[in-house]
């Protein structure tokens, strides 16, 4: 595990598999660690011979590219979150790093970067060359074991893939209706004919279950805000609106009852932001906010960013708005609480297109 720390924030980088393990905000006299290890990382438990490599350290937040496939020979999600990257630089709070295979041809480079009291990690992936689409996404795993309240930046509508994640009752269980579109994400219909609050965690006891927010064409800013009442904080997850125009989001809550999940992985919310089209079941490219895909081309480079942070939030309240001026963030609650934030000015590159 590789640490890179800055006042007030600090985080860990496992290198074998690509991840940042986790990071840990000091806010508010809070220590505030919001993402998700399963339970069986770090204790020697033998995997599945089937399993993915990234399945032995699940948690934490990795990325992918291709996003929920097989890229010919590689594992789900494709490489970057199922091989060993290589250090290339890892002080004064900047980790850079480089994935020891390439995609579709591409040399990817990661770099994390931390500043003084801000409260984010600052993600960037870099494909150097490479030739064709690819899907990417940034797939943060946050910890809600007791609850959480889930907000966005505006969607144009709510969609889920053609399949549930589980299919075999004798395997697992999924709730969510499949194939379907929905504005209202408070009434998102089910697989039994009802509808479920996509808003509020855990949407169903004991499933596995994925939506798809598809952003709004006109939103200024890409964001995901998940507030945990009982822990008093707030996970904030933001991005470049049509660079990454797919807010996915996967209830893992003890519905899979083959190892290694074996009923025990619960209270997981991922939050898994990119340009996936492959996932949309009733939509296409063309309903996106941006590309579906990105495109790669030799001597060319390509990056997604992306910015992780937590912050304390005791009211325990949703978040009704996230506004980026310049360099501070404003994020309001429904109860009217405030937090003003230093963030990174142009990071995100949202003056472009």
């Amino acid at each position: 595990m590789i640490r890179i720390a800055a006042r007030g924030i600090e985080a860990a980088f496992a290198a074998e598999l690509g991840r940042l393990d986790g990071f840990t905000v000091s806010d508010g006299g809070q220590r505030i660690a919001p993402l998700h290890r399963a339970p069986w990382v770090g204790t020697g438990e033998a995997m599945p011979a089937d399993a993915p490599p990234l399945m032995a350290g699940l948690g934490g937040d990795f990325f992918c590219a291709p996003f929920a496939l097989s890229d010919g020979d590689s594992p789900l999600h494709g490489w970057p979150p199922n091989v060993a990257w290589h250090v290339l630089l890892a002080e004064a709070g900047v980790l850079r790093a480089v994935c020891s295979k390439t995609v579709r041809g591409a040399v990817l480079v990661k770099e994390l970067a931390l500043a003084d009291d801000h409260p984010f990690v600052y993600q960037r992936h870099v494909f150097v060359g490479g030739a064709g689409r690819v899907t990417a996404a940034n797939h943060g795993n946050v910890s809600v074991p007791r609850g959480a309240l889930i907000r966005t930046s505006p969607k144009s509508h709510w969609e889920t893939p053609r399949n549930a994640q589980e299919t075999d009752p004798a395997r697992g269980r999924s709730a969510i209706g499949v194939g379907v579109r929905a504005e209202d994400p408070t009434a998102f219909p089910t697989a039994a004919g009802g509808s479920v609050d996509l808003t509020r965690y855990p949407w169903f006891d004991r499933t596995e279950d994925f939506v798809i927010g598809v952003e709004a064409k006109n939103s200024p800013l890409g964001w995901t805000a998940v507030t945990r009442p009982e822990e008093g904080d707030l996970y904030l997850s933001l991005r470049h609106p049509r660079q990454a125009p797919m807010s996915m989001f996967w209830q893992s809550n003890g519905g899979r009852d083959y190892a290694p999940w074996s009923g025990r992985h619960t209270g997981c919310l991922g939050v898994e932001e990119g340009a996936a089209e492959h996932m949309l079941s009733v939509s296409t490219e063309a309903d996106l906010a941006g590309p579906g895909a990105l495109s790669l081309t030799p001597g060319g480079t390509v990056e997604m960013r992306h910015g992780t942070g937590a912050i304390a939030w005791p009211s325990g309240a949703a978040v009704a708005e996230v506004v980026l001026e310049g360099d501070r963030l404003t994020v309001r609650g429904e109860d009217g609480a405030v937090r003003d934030l230093p963030f990174r000015q142009g990071f995100l590159g949202l003056e472009g297109p």
